[in-house]
């Protein structure tokens, strides 16, 4: 019995580097996002938006129309921090609280995928005012 609590115990410790990575490499993307939305540009913005969104949104200026009409607080804030990160077989969903140009606080939930070449790109947000259900 003690055997197999050391190992799950061991199991379980070398789980969480591997997960802490992912998250950071979640909101390295995330981050990247945040920041070519910032400076307005929409080649740096679109890089990081999964297949599945190229595919609906084909040109990096429609995404980022698309971005400042239904995600005004996404595109320009106060502030952007990091919440809680859940990790599952190369998904990532990553809370962000974010604070928008007017004072009012949301929260986005965003979700990345590992494509075939290892990388996280972006598959959705979903935008709530704080304290709002999603």
């Amino acid at each position: 019995m003690r055997t197999v609590v050391l190992l799950t115990a061991l199991l379980f410790s070398l789980a969480l580097p591997a997960r802490a990575a992912e998250v950071a490499a979640a909101q390295s993307v995330i981050r990247a996002q945040e920041q070519a939305f910032a400076r307005g540009d929409a080649a740096a913005a679109y890089s990081h938006a999964a297949p599945a969104i190229r595919e609906i949104f084909p040109h990096a200026e429609i995404f980022m129309q698309m971005v400042r009409q239904a995600y005004p607080p996404v595109y320009r804030h106060r502030s952007f921090d990091f919440g809680e990160a859940r990790v599952s077989d190369g998904h990532v969903a990553q809370r962000v609280q974010i604070v928008d140009d007017e004072g009012q606080a949301w929260e986005a939930l965003y979700t990345l995928e590992q494509q075939p070449d290892g990388s996280l790109k972006i598959t959705g947000c979903s935008l709530v005012k704080a304290g709002q259900a999603a």
